[in-house]
């Protein structure tokens, strides 16, 4: 590739945010970061950055070119790595994405898998992007619902999160438990503001309970749990959650409609990385028990 030098410089100044950052990193001189970025540039025919008194930015072509390029410097390290015997090392940035909601399964285990590591930094990227793994966005992806069926992927069986419906102890104080969902009517509800979701949960909530009664909507999953701990109304929680917070009643058991699958989602091209691999290990082996918890 003919223009690698200047794409690696790009590459760093998107990472770094700065020229002077990149060039001292590369152990070039800053006009020399400069020229690469300029020369590149020109050559695409698009702007890679914005130029601002902090620094610079990527502009949308330069984040395309900040993941492929991601993706190809994790591959040239992890081929440099086994030809100098040092494959085994994990460090560098290992990016793991997930929807925002399972934060409270997985930080616990990033925290613990960096105390082994402690060279290596995580970037943890939530949100309902589905970032793609092609592109170099991320190197590990949990996934929820219907099984994953992009291209290039390798996918694995995780979990089966169990959901339940819960109230909090401050709720039933209030206003009681309902004797079943004849009774719902009679009662608060926290749901999704979602009138048009999937989840297979939120599906069942609208058709046995009365619009009305869905009291709080949000699109926040961090919202809507706690808006049924501040005792607002009954609403959906995934076991595991439930038991770790506390102050809270099971309304309704699980169901298995209502089960939420977790997928664990790598690209092939880094899925047999020594980072990833472990990673993987890791994260398996702490989910040990978590479905029978």
């Amino acid at each position: 590739m003919d223009n690698w030098d200047e794409i690696r410089t790009a590459y760093n100044v998107a990472r770094i945010g700065t020229v002077s950052g990149a060039a001292e990193m590369l152990g070039v001189h800053h006009a020399t970061v400069i020229r690469h970025i300029d020369a590149l540039e020109e050559r695409l025919g698009v702007r890679l950055f914005q130029r601002h008194a902090r620094g610079y930015t990527p502009t949308e072509a330069g984040e395309d070119l900040l993941r492929v390029a991601q993706a190809t410097d994790d591959q040239f390290s992890q081929l440099a790595g086994r030809i100098k015997g040092q494959g085994d090392a994990v460090s560098g940035e290992l990016v793991i994405t997930s929807l925002g909601g399972l934060s409270y399964l997985l930080v616990p285990v990033i925290a613990e898998f960096q105390r082994e590591y402690p060279d290596l930094i995580v970037r943890y990227l939530t949100g309902d992007r589905l970032f793609r793994l092609e592109y170099g966005e991320a190197h590990v992806a949990v996934r929820a619902g219907s099984v994953p069926d992009q291209p290039d992927n390798v996918v694995q069986t995780f979990i089966q999160q169990k959901i339940a419906l819960y109230a909090s102890e401050n709720y039933i104080s209030r206003r009681g438990a309902p004797t079943g969902p004849a009774d719902y009517a009679n009662h608060c509800f926290v749901g999704s503001d979602d009138q048009k979701s999937r989840a297979p949960f939120n599906k069942w909530l609208r058709e046995n309970v009365p619009a009305d009664r869905i009291v709080f909507r949000s699109g926040d999953v961090h919202a809507l749990r706690r808006a049924v701990q501040e005792g607002i109304g009954i609403g959906f929680m995934a076991q595991l959650h439930a038991a770790e917070l506390g102050g809270l009643v099971e309304i309704h058991p699980p169901l298995d409609i209502w089960l939420s699958p977790l997928w664990l989602v790598t690209h092939m091209d880094l899925h047999r990385t020594t980072k990833v691999q472990a990673f993987l290990s890791f994260l398996k082996e702490r989910a040990k028990g978590w479905e029978s918890a």
